[in-house]
């Protein structure tokens, strides 16, 4: 059980993301979870609900004693290094508002993890992806649509939420989208014309009437298009081409920066298409494009 006090900061604080820093609703029900256990380990640790006063006296025992016991519990070194970010993130508010130190908090840790590296598709395989979408429906728009849609996410580096965030308005495609991504940030995204034209097919097609402020992308009974119908489908194509389970919707996203970089590409202006807020997220595409060097390089030159 945790306090009435502790339970109503952590709202608090919630509300100031979602307000003054336009957290997304999934970042703020991940932070949630995470607080929330956090504060009920240290009342179980303690033995009774701790208020807020008792928040300002967490040791760097306790905070050693609370990961242990996460990790104990079968929580991955990456999923405990986000949950420690929540707690100080949340303990850099309290702390502000309550006056007390939260050093303890603040210094702990984060546990070591290999970072992943991105899983982009190789280039011919992002376009027999893109051809073999298309076959996985007997509906001919059906096909149209899905693969307008991944061509899309291909062609332009969207995440499947920015895509199927699309609406009619922004049909026909433009040169360029304005999208809004992460934490309300926007970019500017430059459309190929293939994707245009794919998207153009698609709307020729499609037996729902195109509406301003309607989905761009349908479901068949003319509802917004769920997410899982797109990964289902690249999953069947992937099966029939012989890919990896890491040819995903987001895939295609990795692949347009990775395919970016190959070609010369600036590190900088990728991470305004991607809509990175950080340098460094962009910066493990250089790592894709050094591995996939390395791999040319051992094929080249066979060590005895």
């Amino acid at each position: 059980m945790i306090s009435p006090a502790c339970r109503n900061a952590l709202e608090h604080w919630l509300a100031h993301l979602g307000g003054l820093r336009d957290a997304a609703d999934n970042t703020l029900t991940a932070y949630r979870g995470d607080v929330v256990d956090f504060l009920a380990f240290m009342t179980q640790h303690f033995g009774s609900p701790q208020g807020l006063g008792a928040l300002a006296e967490i040791t760097t025992g306790d905070m050693r004693a609370w990961m242990a016991a996460t990790r104990a519990g079968g929580t991955g070194a990456r999923s405990l290094a986000r949950k420690l970010s929540a707690v100080k993130s949340f303990y850099t508010w309290l702390a502000e508002r309550q006056g007390f130190e939260a050093t303890a908090v603040l210094s702990a840790r984060s546990p070591k993890f290999q970072k992943k590296l991105p899983r982009p598709l190789a280039e011919d395989a992002a376009k027999a992806m893109i051809e073999t979408v298309e076959y996985q429906s007997t509906s001919d728009w059906v096909a149209a649509r899905d693969v307008a849609v991944v061509t899309v996410l291909y062609g332009c580096g969207l995440r499947i939420s920015e895509a199927l965030g699309l609406t009619g308005g922004d049909a026909p495609l433009p040169s360029v989208l304005r999208i809004t991504g992460k934490g309300g940030k926007e970019r500017i995204v430059p459309v190929l014309p293939a994707a245009r034209a794919a998207v153009d097919r698609y709307l020729d097609l499609c037996p729902h009437p195109q509406e301003t402020n309607a989905p761009l992308f349908r479901g068949v009974r003319g509802g917004p298009l769920n997410a899982s119908i797109i990964r289902k489908a690249m999953a069947q194509a992937r099966a029939q081409l012989g890919l990896p389970a890491t040819a995903t919707p987001h895939a295609l996203r990795h692949s347009f920066a990775t395919h970016l970089l190959e070609a010369g590409g600036d590190l900088r202006a990728i991470q305004e298409l991607l809509g990175h807020a950080s340098l460094s997220t962009t910066q493990a595409y250089t790592a894709v494009d050094t591995a996939h060097l390395m791999e040319v390089y051992n094929r080249a030159h066979p060590k005895a």
